[in-house]
């Protein structure tokens, strides 16, 4: 695998509407749970490439479908946080909007409920080569082979990409949605991959194993490079067959572990792209992971807003 060519880093994916809702303890079933709520922008993708551009990378790109309804204000939040977004506005759906119930016991762990919009009514017509122009890396959310459309497009985008030489990395997102598209199906996705960088639970169920270092390693002769993430456990790296590194995770005190998975990501690819090795890009990504489950949301802070504005 080619690392720390100049360029681009882009990333294709989901660009929604996060309503964070705090609790604490278990919800009150048939009544009110009191709750600390708020509107904020998120997405797999779109938090990938802003804790890219939050971890130095100089260009990030993105590419996501939005509905009318929000795409200013989420192009105007990308922006800010130093991302070039190539938003295409769906002329039916809506933004995509996902509701996060985080208790905030000490674990800070969340629970989805996920109305994905125009997110992954990305389409082939929406992609041009032309996006790859300048580009180091491609980077591709999992949300994307969720759907049709966009799972056509994620092909469109993977052989173009090999045809110029360039790597290609995806986050699977989610083991309830790796279920109900298929196992195997997703493996033949990920055998035209040279980074995939799953979770815990995504690397025992891609590989039936129940101890994620196994896991790890068996992926790895699938993908060329593969780095699994674990919160507090840290991330492995793993390659040709054999775990190369542990990396322990940083240290922090959660508030809500919303965008964890993506804050990793997007420092890891940012160091890959300034020529690190993937052990140091790693821990890059724990650091990363750290800063965001002491933060309420999925993205860093930016100037003017502190990386939580929410919608107006």
């Amino acid at each position: 695998m080619t690392t720390g060519r100049a360029g681009a880093l882009l990333v294709v994916g989901d660009v929604v509407t996060d309503v964070v809702a705090r609790h604490r303890g278990p919800l009150a079933g048939g009544t009110d749970t009191a709750a600390v709520v708020r509107t904020l922008p998120g997405g797999a993708g779109a938090n990938v490439a802003c804790w890219a551009a939050d971890a130095g990378c100089a260009d990030v790109r993105l590419l996501g479908r939005v509905g009318a309804d929000g795409a200013l204000w989420h192009e105007r939040e990308l922006v800010a946080a130093g991302v070039r977004p190539r938003l295409v506005v769906d002329p039916e759906a809506t933004t995509g909007t996902v509701i996060c119930l985080v208790d905030t016991g000490a674990s800070a762990e969340r629970t989805f409920l996920t109305d994905s919009g125009a997110s992954l009514r990305l389409e082939p017509a929406d992609w041009s080569d032309a996006l790859l122009d300048g580009v180091a890396r491609l980077h591709l959310s999992g949300y994307l082979l969720f759907s049709e459309p966009s799972r056509a497009l994620a092909e469109v985008a993977l052989t173009a990409a090999r045809a110029r030489g360039v790597p290609v990395s995806l986050d699977p997102a989610s083991a309830g949605f790796l279920v109900e598209l298929g196992l195997d199906r997703f493996l033949a996705f990920a055998e035209g991959l040279d980074v995939l960088l799953p979770s815990r639970d995504e690397a025992c169920l891609l590989t039936g194993l129940s101890d994620w270092a196994d896991a790890a390693a068996k992926l790895s002769r699938l993908v060329p490079l593969v780095v699994a993430k674990s919160g507090a456990d840290g991330a492995l790296v793993a390659r040709s067959g054999s775990v190369l590194a542990r990396v322990p995770a940083a240290p922090a005190t959660p508030r809500d572990t919303t965008g964890a998975g993506d804050a990793f990501t997007g420092a890891f690819l940012a160091a890959l792209v300034a020529g690190a090795d993937p052990e140091e890009a790693a821990v890059d990504g724990c650091r990363a992971g750290a800063q965001a489950v002491e933060r309420v949301g999925g993205r860093p802070a930016h100037p003017g807003t502190g990386g939580q504005a929410s919608r107006p």
